[in-house]
């Protein structure tokens, strides 16, 4: 019997185009899991979505002088065509600003203001009587706190590191107008997050996650205090209360709750308006949450007190697999300083697999990672040319010279052979492993591992001296056969990583499309049956195209 999964995604803020880093920290392991979880033939939805509100998005909108709905708009269109150019196979991809949205939402927030969960407070904010309006911290400059550095942003000082309210910097004024501020008081809804320390505890008293994940989740829960969860602003989701205009509800409150009216919008558009139930509200079912570590307080914290604090009987998270981050050639990923690669431009040079691998084999799961256009080079003609693509390349050519591309007989297997078969099927289960623990490396790892074990064993074997002579052509025909095995293995191990380049292998093998991870492992080539000629499935990335993108890369930051 088949289990159920939910797999989400961070929701993608909608204020910039999707980087490396976002990919290594949340979409291609959400992608890879749950196409591994589909070959395994579970039941396995992957969600995801922009995340649309927020004041990030008003100022960003208010720069380019354009309206809050253009802004995420643009993005969201540009978003999904990365994704879809690098493989990212959503089951569905929503955004917050979808019509529907609104009700699970304002129904979340209901309900906690009915159990007893949430508290209004005048508190005194930051006021431009310029522009008659509440500043959230985005739009606030001034004198640090504590290091006295002029242009302080409104939550943290360039200059020292240091994070505090906005209301504690010295001489606040509007980051658009430059006009001073005042402080004057504002009423506002807080969730009494104190409330569920007791709770939270025990749900993470069984908790098997990563130790950089539980640790940090155990010490942030003891310290839990109330939390604003509105703010003064028009762009967002409204509060469903009398009196409350131009209130809206926080986004990190609106955003997680995304994940349950997308996967409503799933289940209607699949013609079962109810079939989110199966995944929301049935404890059986595997929720998993891929995300940066910059969003385990919302994922592992937030969002579930807030589940815990409703009527229906919410899905509690089951994984939290969140990732540390990704660097660009030593340095943070910045679009600000120069310090990015712009993917769309990038994919129209390389493929997706060749992006999808190398982000795989650099996954910061443990710690910060990096990507380098050195190591994607190596990753791509070492690994992908030289190993994988040797392995497809030699083996197919070969059968095309010496069997016409007709899988031989198997007679007589050798004690090498018997060997080569058992270390297939030991690394076939290594690959399945590393998928079931979240960890892309070391399946990127085992991929190699089988290529190089299929490439010692067609050099050990010597096919190329068997085929001379008749009296020991079967070994050859053993040779061939068992790389084909091998290959077979390789196509389905390596699937989740990288789709394209395992189909278009599976094609060269004749081996029919779409079977389970199970009916491929027990898959057993009929001799007289067909393969295809040989293609070349990874493309050789010369020096100069390599040099051509450093200069590239340090001219922008330069700019």
């Amino acid at each position: 019997m088949s289990d159920r999964y939910l797999i989400t995604a961070a929701l993608l803020y909608a204020n910039g185009a999707v980087h490396f880093g976002h990919l290594a920290g949340a979409y291609l392991p959400a992608d890879a899991y749950t196409r591994y979880r589909k070959l395994r033939g579970d039941d396995a939805v992957y969600i995801c979505g922009s995340d649309e509100y927020g004041v990030a998005i008003t100022l960003s909108a208010e720069l380019a002088s354009n309206t809050p709905k253009e802004h995420v708009d643009f993005y969201h269109k540009l978003n999904m065509e990365l994704f879809k150019k690098l493989n990212i196979n959503f089951d569905h991809y929503s955004r917050t600003t979808h019509k529907e949205h609104d009700i699970p939402v304002q129904e979340f927030f209901l309900e906690l203001v009915e159990n007893g969960y949430i508290e209004e407070k005048v508190t005194e904010q930051l006021y431009s009587e310029q522009d008659n309006k509440f500043l959230a911290d985005r739009y606030v400059i001034g004198t640090c706190p504590k290091c006295k550095a002029e242009n302080a942003r409104g939550d943290e000082c360039p200059s020292c590191a240091a994070s505090y309210e906005a209301t504690d910097l010295i001489d606040p004024r509007s980051k658009m107008t430059n006009s001073p501020l005042v402080l004057k008081p504002t009423k506002n809804w807080f969730m009494r997050f104190d409330l569920f320390k007791d709770k939270l505890l025990t749900w993470l008293s069984d908790k098997k996650w990563k130790p950089n994940v539980l640790n940090f989740v155990e010490e942030y829960v003891k310290d839990l205090r109330p939390r604003a969860i509105t703010r003064d602003s028009t762009w967002g989701v409204k509060i469903p209360l009398p009196d409350t205009e131009g209130k809206v509800l926080y986004v990190w409150f609106d955003a997680p709750i995304g994940y349950i009216s997308a996967t409503k919008e799933w289940a209607k558009l699949t013609k079962n308006e109810d079939a989110w139930k199966d995944y929301w509200l049935d404890p059986s079912t595997k929720l998993i949450h891929f995300i940066g570590k910059d969003n385990i307080p919302f994922h592992a914290i937030f969002f579930p007190a807030m589940c815990m604090g409703q009527n229906k009987p919410y899905k509690l998270v089951d994984e939290i697999p969140a990732n540390e981050f990704l660097n660009l050639e030593g340095k943070q990923f910045s679009k600000s300083a120069g310090w990015y690669i712009d993917l769309e431009k990038f994919l129209d040079e390389f493929s997706a697999d060749q992006v999808r691998y190398t982000l795989a084999a650099n996954a910061p799961e443990s710690s910060d990672s990096e990507f380098t256009f050195a190591d994607f080079q190596m990753r791509c003609n070492t690994e992908l040319v030289g190993k994988f693509g040797n392995l497809v390349n030699r083996t197919l050519v070969f059968a095309k010279k010496q069997t016409d591309l007709k899988v031989p007989v198997v007679e007589n297997l050798e004690e090498i052979d018997e060997k080569f078969l058992k270390d297939i099927e030991k690394l076939t289960q290594d690959a399945s492993a590393a998928y079931e623990s979240f960890s892309l490396r070391k399946a990127t790892h085992v991929i190699m591992e089988l290529a190089a074990l299929g490439n010692v064993y067609f050099d050990a074997k010597k096919p190329w001296v068997d085929a001379k002579q008749d009296e020991t052509r079967h070994r050859m025909q053993n040779t061939i056969a068992l790389c084909l095995v091998c290959l077979k293995q390789l196509a389905l191990i390596s699937a989740p990583i990288v789709p394209e380049a395992s189909k278009e292998l599976f094609e060269l093998l004749g081996v029919e499309q779409g079977l389970s991870w199970d009916k491929v492992v027990s898959y057993t080539f009929k001799s007289g049956d067909h393969l295809k000629t040989p293609k070349i499935l990874f493309a050789k990335i010369e020096d100069e195209v390599i040099e051509k993108h450093l200069e590239k890369l340090h001219s922008l930051a330069k700019a």
